[in-house]
């Protein structure tokens, strides 16, 4: 039989047939050494081919060729990628300013990874609402800063409902990741686009300010007519993985515009003369975080760092 994967516990995996029954399924256990060096060799999005047993479960014998995917490192097993989702039209990429704080270079090191794997990004900056002057500034910067370089940005609150109405636009006829930091807000905004779904909702912790985990698995969601949301479990940082030192400036657009202009083809823009973008860079053209994050991953490619 054929099906979608559309829930992955880490142990078993949920097919989605196309008559919409649902099996639980398990991987054979040589499937994993067939040139598969990630943590996960089935993962939410695949459409793959399956057995069922007796007992009413299957085993997933093959996966379909994939039109895209997207992967990050996971922090305890740096030679290895984690598969996060397969077959997506876009991800919608949560941050907050606060109550958690998003760094800029997680930003910046998932949407690289989703322009290396020709994901299209969407910024959702949840928790409006919540923000004081001053983040209110920063909010805007980071906006103007983003949409600069050409990513959709949506200010958004679920809990007030401002801004839902276009982020449930963008979701129509697509299948979307919705990825983060955990506390970010990402099951409250699944709730707020579809509320007959009703994830689990988590709390802050006051000591550090940081997310707990809610979700412990990936699950897909049908938000609409042909139109579905996949949820991840929040993450604390985001490891680069399989870029090549001279490819990672092509994964920030403007550095990738401006390197067109520089004297050496192979310039890694760090000391080289006639560096084109360390001008812009001088020049505002290009912003200082957005510059750090390109070197932090750099430095990934040089002494498999994570962070």
């Amino acid at each position: 039989m054929i099906g979608l994967v559309v829930r992955n516990t880490g142990s078993s995996y949920w097919v989605k047939t196309f008559d919409n029954e649902r099996v639980e399924c398990r991987v054979k256990g040589n499937f994993r050494i067939k040139g598969i060096k990630s943590t996960n060799p089935v993962a939410v999005g695949d459409r793959v081919s399956f057995e069922v047993m007796a007992d009413g479960t299957g085993w997933i014998t093959q996966i379909e060729d994939r039109k895209n995917y997207i992967v990050r490192r996971p922090a305890n097993l740096s030679k290895q990628l984690h598969v996060i989702a397969a077959n997506v039209d876009q991800l919608l990429l949560v941050a907050t300013i606060n109550h958690p704080e998003t760094s800029t270079v997680f930003i910046d090191r998932v949407l690289a990874t989703a322009e290396a794997y020709q994901v299209p990004t969407i910024l959702i900056i949840n928790k409006i609402d919540l923000y004081t002057e001053d983040e209110q500034e920063y909010l805007t910067a980071l906006k103007q800063l983003y949409e600069s370089i050409g990513y959709k940005v949506l200010c958004v609150s679920a809990k007030s409902g401002d801004g839902i109405s276009e982020v449930k636009s963008s979701l129509l006829g697509k299948t979307s990741l919705l990825s983060g930091n955990s506390g970010v807000g990402k099951s409250s905004i699944i709730n707020a686009v579809s509320p007959s779904i009703e994830t689990r909702t988590g709390v802050i912790s006051d000591v550090h300010n940081k997310g707990m985990h809610t979700t412990t698995f990936s699950e897909m969601f049908e938000v609409g007519a042909d139109s579905f949301l996949i949820d991840t479990p929040g993450i604390k940082g985001f490891g680069t993985i399989d870029f090549q030192r001279e490819e990672v400036g092509h994964y920030f657009p403007e550095i990738f515009r401006f390197s067109a202009e520089c004297k050496f083809g192979n310039c890694t823009h760090i000391h080289e003369p006639g560096c084109a973008v360390r001008k812009a860079l001088e020049d505002h053209f290009i912003s200082e975080s957005r510059y750090n994050s390109y070197l932090s991953i750099l430095e990934d490619c040089d002494e498999g760092k994570y962070r």
